[in-house]
């Protein structure tokens, strides 16, 4: 009798013990809420638990034995929310919308606050919306984010250079001075955050040991508005940015477009030693580089529109534009005998100018297919190309030789082109999330140079040291990654598949290099979070690093007569190891890491004894090792005073293979240090002040040593009539200290140069903002047809 009633009641017992109430917490404007507490309490309003909303807005009270209960959500940023709810094992998901706690006004006031820094289960998210640093540019955005450092214009995140920049996940086909040009013309009013991604899901591409992921912000403002920015910069020379960003949202449109346009002149000083010990002599030049752009233009537009309630469509085009960049470069080199006594003296002029065209063009639909599941197609063009020309004269007065003169002129042309289509496909569950889809992508360059020089009186071309490169790719890739969520723990897991096939062609000397090979590419990540919000973490990824296309074009481009760089079609693809132990806890955010490369690719140089020459080229060394570990806190010593601390220290070792054919190793210890305080001098007119200081201990590269450097920097920002004008004063390197001298010495190769990149100066900007600046109360929409049927 008792087997049979326990039978009965048995299905009783399963369903009280599989009740229960989950939902999603967002703010009016659709976005979802992390670390919103959340309370449960009984019908007769006693709490029975409460708990924080993941980083996706999501919660969830499981094994409930009552069936009504109260939800109760009271945080200071949102009107309280309270509602009366039953608990059911086929339950609905709940949708609920917190509401500012600020009174609806003509004209919004967001009081600048500090940049959050946000710990995910597989990135960093720095929050600089509305923060006190979004006065700057992408670039220097960049400089003060946790675990990115800048050296010499050369990204790293935590000492890692292989660095893969995109801006809303799409890859920005830039590098070295056209990205920083790029960013520098970027507003930091535009940028949302930055997502410092060292392990990157299986989502993303596997190319480049980390990424950096620029967040541009969505426009929110019914109504037309528009900002109108200048900045002046005032360093050895003046430079110029102005511009004007317009803004239009109407109902399912959103439109956004803007236009910054750039001048000056750019300065650096450079003063070279080259020691050769079989002949004793010592090689000393001056080179003082003086370019100016008299036109830098940076284009975006991006418009979206709500095709239905499930389905968006965005188009975005980015454009850079600089039609003239020119210079004259005199280069006085003195030769020093073994007695150190001058012998021999040349001096070279070199008068070149070059051009720049970059457009992107990007296509995104995004559709939901039911509650849980979304699909989206990105299609992305790019276009890279660029000319250099130089007129390289030299004039030569050696010891025991009648001085002469002679001339040679190349002209440089580089076009890329790069095409890619990508399906993604997502599912969302209570504690699963599934993510999958699919990349094609093709990339085709074509390098041209063109030598002449004057060796029987007149310009003659020359092809034997002329070169025709051509580069082709395809990469076809698949990924899946599933997440899950437990309790206090976060997994997520993913494998991506890429092929790849290149085709290489060399026209002097001709040569032809072919490849084809699949590679697989795994991410793990662990996350566990406390009751009291400690969250530690564990993740694992491999990547891969392929070579710019730059580099592999083995055409010689000279600096003078006795220098050049020089690329290599045979480069391999860096295959990279990282693996990461994370701690977080009010605002500490600490990070301990390893990281295994092999075969790196980067610039080193080398000197040829027989002809004098100093080469710099692209070239493989055999492995790489760092560990160490990062740490930034944000203190909040006032409401008014606060102090942010950024540490990195790690230990670095490079393996290469000199000249002589021994293996060599460089290591070093490197420190990276960057501490700034900023203090609230008026709340009501948004008057800020920040001091602060980078230190940059010796570092390497390969064959390279570099030295410290250290700089100190004041920024002081105002806003006036009622907040639509805001004013900037930004004091770089304040003492002058960020002269380093990079050397290479081992075996009989001895050589280094002093750089100094004209970093001393002031920059002043002024931004103006009018149009509809408010933000009204929106009425509720009514489902869509399409929903209803979700």
């Amino acid at each position: 009798m008792y087997k049979y009633l326990l039978l009965l009641l048995f299905p009783v017992f399963a369903f009280s013990q599989s009740q229960k109430i989950s939902g999603t917490v967002f703010n009016t404007y659709k976005e979802k809420l992390d670390s919103v507490k959340v309370e449960l309490y009984s019908a007769e309003n006693v709490l029975i638990k409460s708990l924080f909303t993941n980083p996706e807005g999501n919660f969830s009270f499981e094994n409930l034995s009552e069936q009504t209960f109260k939800l109760k959500i009271n945080d200071e940023k949102y009107l309280s929310f309270e509602k009366s709810v039953e608990a059911k094992r086929d339950h609905e998901i709940l949708n609920i919308i917190l509401k500012s706690n600020q009174k609806d006004i003509e004209g919004v006031t967001v009081l600048k606050k500090k940049p959050l820094v946000k710990r995910k289960v597989d990135r960093l998210e720095f929050n600089v919306e509305n923060s006190n640093i979004s006065s700057l540019n992408a670039w220097e955005i960049l400089k003060k984010t946790p675990q990115v450092t800048i050296n010499n214009d050369i990204l790293a995140v935590k000492g890692g250079t292989s660095v893969l920049v995109t801006i809303n996940d799409k890859k920005v086909m830039m590098s070295g001075e056209e990205l920083k040009n790029f960013l520098e013309n970027t507003q930091g009013d535009d940028v949302k955050s930055v997502e410092v991604i060292t392990n990157p899901p299986a989502k993303y591409e596997a190319e480049g040991g980390a990424v950096l992921n620029i967040v541009m912000k969505k426009n929110k403002i019914e109504g037309y508005r528009g900002v109108l920015s200048s900045k002046y910069i005032q360093t050895q020379y003046a430079k110029g940015v102005a511009g004007l960003s317009q803004y239009y949202k109407k109902n399912k449109l959103s439109v956004m477009g803007s236009y910054f346009r750039g001048t000056g002149t750019y300065y650096r000083e450079e003063i070279g030693y080259v020691n050769y010990p079989e002949n004793g002599t010592t090689w000393i030049s001056m080179m003082n580089r003086k370019d100016q752009a008299k036109s830098q233009n940076t284009v975006n537009f991006n418009v979206e529109y709500e095709i239905d309630s499930l389905t968006t469509a965005n188009l975005n085009y980015s454009g850079y534009f600089n039609p003239k960049s020119f210079g004259v470069y005199n280069v006085p080199t003195v030769i020093y005998n073994a007695q150190n006594v001058a012998e021999s003296d040349y001096t070279t002029i070199n008068d070149h100018h070059s051009r720049t065209i970059n457009n992107s063009l990007s296509f995104q639909v995004d559709r939901k297919l039911n509650k849980k599941s979304s699909l989206s197609w990105i299609n992305y063009f790019t276009g890279n190309n660029a000319t250099k020309y130089q007129n390289v004269l030299t004039y030569l007065n050696f010891a025991n030789q009648s001085p002469r003169e002679t001339n040679f002129m190349t002209n440089n042309k580089n076009d890329v082109q790069l095409y890619s289509t990508q399906f993604d496909y997502q599912w969302k569950g209570d504690k699963l999330e599934l993510e999958s889809g699919t990349k094609y992508s093709f990339v085709k360059t074509d390098s041209q140079l063109d030598f002449s020089d004057n060796e029987n009186g007149g310009f003659q071309y020359r092809p034997e040291k002329s070169s025709l490169f051509d580069y082709k790719e395809h990469n076809f890739s698949v990924y899946t990654s599933l997440a899950y969520n437990v309790g206090k723990w976060n997994f997520k897991g993913g494998l991506r598949a890429e092929m790849t096939d290149l085709e290489g062609v060399v026209s002097e000397p001709y040569e032809v290099n072919k490849n084809n090979y699949w590679s697989l590419f795994p991410t793990f990540y662990a996350q566990y979070t406390t009751e009291n919000k400690h969250e530690f973490g564990f993740s694992y990824g491999k990547r891969i690093s392929r070579p710019s296309y730059s580099w592999l074009n083995p055409a010689k481009s000279y600096y003078n007569l006795f220098s050049y760089y020089q690329g290599d079609p045979k480069l391999k693809a860096t295959i990279i190891h990282n693996l990461n132990l994370t701690y977080s806890f009010k605002n500490w955010n600490v990070d301990f890491y390893y990281r295994k490369e092999l075969f790196p690719s980067m610039e080193i140089s080398f000197q040829q004894h027989e002809n004098n020459n100093l080469i710099y080229y692209y070239t493989n060394i055999e492995k790489g090792e760092a560990f160490g570990m990062s740490l930034y806190k944000n203190f909040e010593i006032k409401p008014w005073w606060n102090l942010i601390v950024s540490q990195n220290l790690e230990h670095n070792e490079n393996y290469f293979t000199g000249m002589d054919g021994a293996l060599n190793k460089n290591q070093v210890w490197n420190w990276v240090s960057n501490i700034s305080t900023s203090f609230t001098l008026d709340k009501n007119s948004d008057w800020k002040m920040e001091i602060g200081q980078n230190y940059y201990s010796p570092a390497i590269q390969g064959t390279f040593r570099i030295s410290s450097q250290w700089s100190a920097y004041f920024v002081m920002n105002r806003k006036f009539f009622n907040k639509k004008l805001e004013a900037a004063f930004i004091f770089n390197d304040i003492f002058k200290s960020t002269q380093q001298k990079i050397s290479t010495k081992y075996g009989n190769q001895d050589n280094y140069f002093l750089d100094y990149q004209d970093t001393q100066g002031f920059t002043f900007s002024l931004k103006y903002n009018f149009g509809n600046q408010s933000v009204k109360s929106t009425k509720a929409i009514k489902k869509a047809e399409e929903q209803e049927r979700l």
